[in-house]
C-alpha cells in the first residue's frame, strides 16, 4: 500500500492569516519534506440570516488564494503550490489562464492547480453560496456545460499562438496570449464532490480534489472516479478533530493526522492534504507540530514517500 504524499494548508485565514504566518508554514513544509502546500478560495462571508456555513468551512475572510500561493512560492524553492480549489468561474478564463500561467512561471513549474465551478455539489448543497455566485455577476447555471468551456478556453490560452477561441459561452479573439506554462500546460484537478462533476474529472481533468468528511463516501467518490476511468492524481483535503477544538499535544497532533493517512492510503488517494487553521493554532505551533510529524513519518515509513516522478503536464482536451 503506497503511502499518500501529504500537503499542508498554508494560514489564509482565521486570526493568524498573513504574509509572515504563509512564509514560516510553507518553509517548514519544504524544510520537513512535505510534497505541497495548499490554499482554499472562499470569495465572500455572507451574513444573510437563511446562510450557513458548516463541514468545515472557514467562518473569516479568506486571503485571496492565487497572490497567497504566489507569496509561497517566492519564500519556497521546491515544494509544489497548489489551489485546492479556486472557483475558476469567477473569473474569464483569458483572465485565469494568464494568471495562472503567471504563477506557474514564477515558481518554474511548481503549480497545481485545483479547480472548481463553485460548490460542492446542487444549487442547495451546504458548500454552495449563491452571494458568491452574485457578486461575482456569473450566473448559477453557468455551471456545467459553462464550467467545461471555461476549462477549454483556459487551455487554448496555453497552446502556443495565435490563440482563438468560439464557444458558446467565452470568446477569445484571435491574439498572441501570454505567459505560457513552465511546461506547455498546467496539471488541473477538478474539485468534485458529486458523480457528476467527479466523472468529468476523470475525462477532462488530470485528477480530482475531494474532501472527507466522511470517509465512506469518500471511498464511493474515489471509486466513482476510477470506475470511470480516471487514472490521474486523487487529492483528499482533511481536518483533524480535536477534544477542545485543537490538539495540546504533537502526539495528539500525529495521532490524528496518521489515522487519516491510513484511510486515504486505503481508499487510494494519492495525496492528503491536513490543515490546522480551521483550528486556528499558531504558525509557530504549527511548525513544531508539522515537525513532528515528519519526524514520526520518518522513523515508521519512507519518507518523504517517493514523488520524484514529475507530475505530467499533458492536460486533457477539454471538448
Amino acid at each position: 500500500m503506497n503511502v499518500p504524499r501529504i500537503g499542508v494548508g498554508l494560514p489564509t485565514f482565521g486570526p493568524h492569516a498573513g504574509p509572515d504566518a504563509i512564509t514560516l508554514v510553507a518553509r517548514a513544509a519544504e524544510r520537513f519534506g512535505y510534497h505541497a502546500v495548499s490554499v482554499s478560495e472562499r470569495l465572500l462571508m455572507p451574513v444573510s440570516p437563511t446562510t450557513a456555513l458548516k463541514d468545515g468551512l472557514p467562518e473569516s475572510h479568506v486571503w485571496d488564494p492565487l497572490e497567497a500561493l504566489t507569496w509561497a512560492a517566492a519564500h519556497t524553492d521546491r515544494i509544489r503550490v497548489m489551489s485546492g480549489v479556486v472557483n475558476s468561474i469567477f473569473q474569464p478564463p483569458i483572465v485565469l489562464a494568464r494568471r495562472l500561467a503567471t504563477l506557474d512561471r514564477l515558481s518554474r513549474g511548481r503549480l497545481d492547480a485545483g479547480i472548481g465551478q463553485g460548490g460542492g455539489g446542487t444549487a442547495d448543497s451546504s458548500w454552495m453560496i449563491p452571494e458568491e455566485f452574485e457578486a461575482a455577476g456569473v450566473p448559477l447555471d453557468r455551471r456545467g456545460a459553462g464550467f467545461v468551456e471555461h476549462v477549454a478556453a483556459m487551455r487554448a490560452c496555453w497552446r502556443s499562438d495565435p490563440v482563438e477561441f468560439d464557444g458558446a459561452y467565452y470568446r477569445i479573439p484571435k491574439a498572441a496570449v501570454g505567459p505560457k506554462p513552465w511546461a506547455d500546460t498546467i496539471p488541473l484537478y477538478f474539485g468534485a464532490m458529486v458523480r457528476s462533476t467527479i466523472e468529468r474529472a476523470a475525462s477532462l481533468a488530470d485528477g480530482f480534489v475531494t474532501v472527507a468528511l466522511d470517509w465512506d463516501e469518500t471511498r464511493t467518490r474515489v471509486g466513482w472516479y476510477r470506475d470511470a476511468g480516471g487514472s490521474g492524481t486523487v487529492v483528499v483535503n482533511t481536518f483533524q478533530l480535536y477534544p477542545g477544538g485543537e490538539p495540546d499535544s504533537p502526539t495528539m497532533f500525529t495521532d490524528a493526522v496518521l489515522a487519516d493517512l491510513d484511510r486515504a492510503a486505503k481508499i487510494g488517494a494519492d495525496d492528503m492534504h491536513i490543515t490546522l487553521n480551521l483550528a486556528s493554532v499558531h504558525p509557530e505551533r504549527q511548525v513544531e507540530l508539522l515537525g513532528a510529524l515528519a519526524d514520526t513519518l520518518g522513523r515508521g515509513t519512507q519518507w518523504p514517500p517517493s514523488d520524484s516522478t514529475p507530475v505530467t503536464r499533458a492536460g486533457k482536451p477539454a471538448g
